[in-house]
């Protein structure tokens, strides 16, 4: 009853970020920027005042595909953010060039991630239906189950790892921008809010991934 009563919460608190953010960055999207400057603008900007000159910023199809590839060293703004001046835009680029910076800089949280990167593949490829046969099979190969478990194990440390490295991203983002002067006094605030609840969908997510682990692990310890 409990681990379900947790997961339940997850669930609702999940469902209610989801909707706090939406609404957030709709706001923060209608807010210009002081300076003007487009998320491509200040990507640039950024990587150059940090003298990084290998990493591309470009342009990419779809709502909410901001990130950073490290294998190709490129910036990759959504349509939406790489040629907006408002305030949310230009804190959804500096926190993804902030990835960068991590990279240039050899953070440690990001090279463990990006090293857990071929594992998590495999084990998200496979983890479901080694869980399912575990379930069915459990009183004959009871050891399929535990094996299941061992590869959800690795993509939930794969989220809690991905969380300082969110943060931290965040973090460098929001001194970036009140630093270069990108933001002011008024929407230094907007650009921090924008950015904290996009690190609680991190949080949450690395939450429901520890919960569902310890469900599997109790439902394997019955049997």
């Amino acid at each position: 009853m409990g681990i379900w009563f947790i997961m339940l919460a997850i669930m609702l608190g999940s469902f209610i970020i989801q909707r706090v953010l939406s609404s957030k960055f709709e706001k923060y999207s209608n807010v210009p920027s002081p300076r003007g400057l487009t998320g491509a603008d200040v990507a640039r900007l950024m990587l150059a005042q940090n003298g990084i000159t290998d990493v591309t910023v470009q342009s990419v199809e779809g709502k909410l595909t901001d990130h950073y590839n490290p294998q190709t060293k490129t910036v990759n703004l959504s349509e939406s953010v790489y040629g907006s001046a408002s305030v949310a835009a230009v804190a959804v680029a500096a926190h993804e060039t902030g990835h960068a910076l991590q990279h240039a800089q050899g953070y440690a949280p990001l090279r463990l991630r990006s090293a857990l990167v071929p594992v998590v593949t495999f084990a998200n490829n496979t983890v479901q239906w080694v869980l399912l046969g575990g379930v069915l099979l459990i009183n004959i190969f009871p050891t399929l189950l535990w094996i299941g478990i061992a590869l959800f194990a690795m993509t939930t440390f794969f989220s809690l790892v991905t969380l300082p490295v969110e943060i931290n991203a965040s973090q460098r983002a929001v001194a970036w921008l009140q630093q270069s002067g990108v933001v002011d006094v008024d929407t230094r605030p907007m650009a921090s809010d924008a950015l904290k609840w996009a690190a609680y969908t991190y949080v949450i997510a690395a939450l429901g991934s520890l919960a569902t682990l310890f469900y599997y692990i109790s439902l394997a310890n019955r049997r």
